[in-house]
């Protein structure tokens, strides 16, 4: 797949957020706005991005359609009722992409500080291979955990980490692909916990991408701290990538 046409984007956010408790966790407050709505202009920005799908708790639906277009994410081409789980969310959201879409991005409603060049980096590889996906390198010792004869927690075997990564989003597909995966997961019951596994699955490879360590998935209150005194300075790095327009010059 030397060229893609248009270019959607999938953004699962019908989750609970119980780790975080409270406010479900998309919707709480990030710089004047819900993390949700900071996360969806980062797409809204990028000259690449055609489309925009959310997947929304059904209570949500209409509320947020009407939310979404009000603050201008013009690029919204709807908002669908999620499922119960993240697979079934994208699985709903799938079904409402054009005809005309080649790829498809999937990213985490709770990341927001992804930057374009990385989701350029997506697209690129959906272009040239079919499938890639943002992941960073592990630096800690990654240990398994047992239990003792006294059922006690206890340290097992350290595991070689060179050959770790923690997933990060966006992880983007060639439309066909993603689309069949899904079909096929749900036909035999597979469930996972994102669609890399699931192409994989059907016996396409995803090449990894450098993700990057502030690309953070707000889940837990740590989380949310981070997300917090992190704001100001991700403000600086908006500032910048218009200025150098990274993604600007980027042809199909």
């Amino acid at each position: 797949m030397n060229k893609i046409g248009q270019v959607a984007v999938i953004i699962p956010a019908a989750g609970e957020g119980r780790r975080l408790g409270g406010h479900r966790k998309q919707f709480r407050v990030l710089g004047g706005k819900s993390v949700l709505v900071q996360t969806l202009l980062v797409f809204e920005r990028h000259p690449l991005i055609d489309h925009i799908i959310v997947a929304t708790p059904e209570e949500a639906v209409m509320p947020l359609t009407d939310e979404l277009r009000r603050v201008g994410i013009s690029k919204l081409l709807v908002v669908v009722k999620g499922g119960k789980s993240r697979q079934a969310s994208v699985k709903a959201a799938l079904g409402s992409i054009p005809s005309e879409v080649d790829a498809v991005l999937v990213h985490d409603a709770v990341r927001p500080f992804v930057r374009m060049s990385k989701v350029s980096d997506v697209i690129r590889s959906v272009r040239d291979i079919g499938a890639g996906s943002l992941a960073i390198n592990i630096s800690d010792t990654v240990r398994k955990l047992e239990r003792n004869d006294d059922r006690q927690v206890v340290f097992g075997k350290t595991e070689d980490r060179e050959n770790l990564v923690r997933m990060q989003t966006p992880q983007g597909f060639r439309t066909d692909w993603l689309t069949k995966a899904h079909e096929q997961a749900f036909a035999t019951g597979y469930e996972s916990t994102d669609d890399v596994d699931l192409v994989q699955q059907i016996g396409h490879a995803v090449v990894r991408l450098d993700g990057c360590l502030y690309n953070i998935k707000i889940t837990t209150p740590q989380d949310w701290d981070r997300a917090l005194h992190f704001w100001e300075y991700w403000q600086t790095i908006l500032k910048q990538e218009e200025r150098e327009q990274i993604v600007g010059q980027e042809t199909r």
